[in-house]
């Protein structure tokens, strides 16, 4: 199976995969000066805050799986923030909301990509935390060519956040929208990214550029606070793994919603995709009703652990996966998935490996693009809407409490054989992560595509439809976006589907999915709904670095 399109990207040395070409060259860059993986990740990331600050920012929250070669160890930095300690549902329903809003000062928790850099830096860093933040702090003091990416999605953006603070005064520096190959400077940006590069975390978190910010929120009508700030923490924690046809896969623990690849890929084990046959109805069919039953017992059981007790090992149990497998019709599309019972969203995302084996899974994100719309003040920062996530149901395993974090979407991972890493890769893409690293992982070792074949392939995306009441976020999406009666009898828990296949899959196949119930529709190629997957495969043998970019974004895969 060939798909056409870009040439993988093969090296030796060290490679970088990001969104933007300006962020992987930066993280190169890096590299050559004899950083580490975890360098050039956080340059990479740093100079994406620049370039596309429609997906990420400063205001953001950060996940990455790290190998650390000398330790032979795969650890988790959870650097995502809590809710303020006065975003409560009181505080909605004095507002007169029955939900959590998308945009606006009320979803802004606290940011916490800084505090993650500094982390992983002094953990895992061979050089300063100013070294690494320097080529953004070019970018945005010199200014970079706008991209037709970038300006697409805001354009979408500004009539939902073009009235609010700050927003437009960043984005429309000249009152109107900037032309692809502009050159746009962020001086507020630069200076903020200066403070952290001379001061440290503490500045964010304690100091001047942290005071100015809530400053800029609360003048808003945000809660957030100096006191959120302080109490800011990132966390190391173990990643969740299961075994998949020979391969160790790594997903980052609850709050993410990583373990729903790994229960995706239980389930699937069962089943013979190789000989179904790439992209064939049979094969199709059980991912889509794979990815139904693993959502389910998402949306029942995920949240912040710290306040939910999650059955995580029963979930991941293989007896469990074997039971789950039995309320599958291979020919008929279940139209209902409850929840099982297990026996006692915008981002950027990047993957690095460095000379030494030690090896990067990054993802970053304001959750939807621009996040909240909010600009505190003069920093330029741009804040993560990630409280939006929250259900006001108190029977949600989500339910908005202060200083928990919600359910995340952000979900790094890698694969490993023999216990070693083998694949590095994720993708944005907000619900559909969990989807998109069960495709891309299907595809290369069910059906032996290369990693630039892998994130050039169709995809699809299965959007959940639940009732309207507020139990989870899919509700949420679900209420906001359809008319009519579409929501009558639909109960809490049971979620309808519908199917979104990219341009290139056999109209056979889908014509097949139609007559077995799914309801299926037919986009355009290569579509941006689909995410942006980047991949890093290493040859065990050689140590080959083979890199895949996504061709939905500017993305670039380079090594040296």
């Amino acid at each position: 199976m060939m798909i056409t399109g870009r040439s993988v990207t093969h090296t030796t040395h060290g490679i970088v995969v990001s969104p933007h070409y300006l962020a992987t060259m930066a993280g190169v860059r890096v590299l050559m000066q004899g950083g580490s993986a975890v360098d050039a990740a956080i340059a990479a990331n740093a100079t994406l805050t620049v370039v596309l600050p429609n997906l990420c920012s400063l205001g953001g929250d950060l996940f990455m799986l790290i190998w650390s070669a000398r330790e032979r160890k795969l650890t988790a930095l959870n650097g995502s923030g809590r809710a303020p300690q006065q975003m409560t549902p009181t505080l909605f329903a004095q507002r007169g909301l029955s939900s959590v809003p998308a945009r606006g000062p009320l979803p802004i928790t606290v940011p916490g990509v800084v505090d993650g850099w500094t982390e992983a830096i002094e953990r895992y860093g061979h050089l300063s935390l100013a070294d690494v933040l320097t080529p953004a702090i070019s970018y945005a003091e010199e200014g970079f060519p706008v991209s037709a990416h970038f300006l697409r999605s805001l354009a979408v953006a500004l009539p939902e956040t073009g009235g609010l603070p700050g927003f437009s005064a960043k984005f429309l520096p000249n009152g109107r929208l900037p032309r692809t190959g502009e050159i746009w400077r962020q001086p507020d940006v630069a200076r903020s990214l200066k403070l952290i590069a001379q001061e440290g975390r503490d500045v964010f978190y304690r100091g001047d550029l942290g005071q100015r910010l809530v400053q800029g929120v609360q003048e808003a009508g945000g809660v957030l606070s100096m006191d959120d700030l302080r109490a800011h923490r990132s966390n190391w924690v173990e990643p969740l793994s299961t075994s998949y046809r020979g391969y160790d896969i790594y997903e980052f623990p609850p709050n993410s919603q990583g373990i729903t690849v790994l229960m995706m890929l239980n389930i699937l084990e069962g089943y013979d995709l190789r000989g179904w046959g790439y992209q064939s109805a049979d094969a199709l069919h059980v991912l889509l009703e794979a990815k139904k039953l693993a959502f389910a017992d998402r949306d029942r059981y995920l949240s912040d652990p710290d306040f939910v007790d999650i059955p995580v090992q029963e979930l991941l149990d293989k007896d469990y996966a074997a039971r789950q497998r039995q309320r599958i019709d291979l020919r008929r599309a279940a139209p209902i998935i409850d929840p099982g019972v297990p026996a006692a969203g915008d981002t950027v995302y990047l993957c690095v490996v460095d000379e030494e084996g030690n090896a990067v899974s990054l993802i970053q994100s304001l959750f939807f693009p621009f996040g909240s719309g909010i600009v505190a003040g003069d920093t330029g920062i741009v804040l993560q809407n990630r409280g939006h996530y929250f259900s006001l149901n108190p029977q949600s395993a989500n339910y908005l409490q202060p200083g928990k974090r919600t359910l995340h979407t952000l979900a790094p991972a890698m694969a490993f054989k023999d216990g070693r890493p083998w694949l590095v890769f994720g993708t944005v893409g907000g619900d559909a992560q969990p989807q998109i690293h069960a495709q891309v992982l299907t595809d290369i070792i069910d059906f032996d595509l290369n990693p630039q074949e892998a994130v050039e392939a169709p995809r699809w995306r299965s959007t959940p439809a639940t009732d309207a009441q507020g139990y989870t976020y899919a509700d949420v999406v679900f209420a906001t976006t359809r008319t009519g009666d579409a929501t009558e009898g639909r109960t809490q828990g049971h979620i309808y589907e519908d199917v979104l296949f990219e341009a290139g899959f056999p109209e056979a196949a889908l014509a097949e999915l139609a007559a077995r119930g799914h309801a299926i529709t037919r986009g355009e190629p290569q579509m941006r709904a689909m995410g942006i997957a980047q991949v890093i495969q290493i040859d065990p043998e050689s140590g080959v670095l083979s890199g895949g970019a996504d061709p939905r974004a500017d993305s670039l895969a380079l090594g040296w």
